[in-house]
């Protein structure tokens, strides 16, 4: 079997993309194939993402484009050798929000990603990109986390060289379209297979199902259930 790799991403806290992400691992993991699910949270502490973490703890607050390409082929080539079939990431690739809020412009950027996606083949890709109103999503987050969220949230962006300009939930909302416009530019570019799945005030399950049909399309006869073959 080919070895695949499903990242899921999304335009803003609280769209909904972590429980995306464990639910397309359980459907995928349903079938038989082994599956890897690299949760956001564990960008620091995965072996082959040692490199990064260490870089980001050295003062600079920050990772150099090369380091993320390189672990990010440790990453594949080590699943590939222990058998893994698919690779479901969260958060991860394509790195964007990171590359912004380190100070890198549009064509750094764009490299970058072309960078990685050249250290990943012959793994094919597939992004599910969860897209909704920054404003909307943002409000979900400080219910979910609660007020002192929304502080830590800016606090953070406002640190970072590229979002400095932010000030408060609105400039943030501001800066997130304008990310999120900059993620799939960069991802046209890539030849990656992209699955944008818009909120639209739709439930989790609902997001799950469209993004698993779509996903058990793209896989083919890999990924059917049993009986379905």
């Amino acid at each position: 079997m080919t070895q695949h790799l499903i990242a899921v991403a999304g335009s803003a806290p609280g769209v909904g993309k972590s429980t995306l992400c464990r639910a397309l691992t359980a459907r995928i993991a349903a079938t038989g194939v082994v599956v890897d699910h690299f949760e956001e949270a564990e960008v620091l502490t995965r072996p082959a993402f040692r490199p990064v973490a260490e870089e980001f703890a050295g003062g600079a607050r920050a990772v150099r484009p090369a380091t993320l390409v390189a672990a990010t082929r440790s990453y594949v080539e080590e699943a590939r050798a222990d058998g893994v079939d698919v690779l479901v990431t969260d958060a991860l690739l394509p790195f964007v929000p990171s590359l912004v809020a380190w100070g890198h412009d549009e064509t750094e950027i764009a490299r970058t990603v072309r960078d990685v996606a050249g250290a990943v083949e012959p793994t094919r890709v597939c992004v599910v990109y969860v897209r909704d109103d920054p404003e909307a999503a943002l409000r979900r987050a400080v219910e979910r986390e609660g007020p002192q969220w929304a502080d830590w949230y800016v606090d953070r962006l406002r640190s970072s060289p590229g979002t400095g300009s932010v000030r408060d939930l609105e400039s943030a909302a501001g800066h997130l379209r304008r990310e999120s416009a900059l993620t799939l530019r960069v991802l046209a570019a890539t030849g990656w297979k992209v699955l944008v799945v818009d909120v639209d005030g739709r439930d989790a399950a609902q997001l799950e199902e469209e993004a698993g049909e779509w996903l058990q399309g793209w896989l083919g006869r890999e990924l059917r259930p049993p009986g379905c073959r």
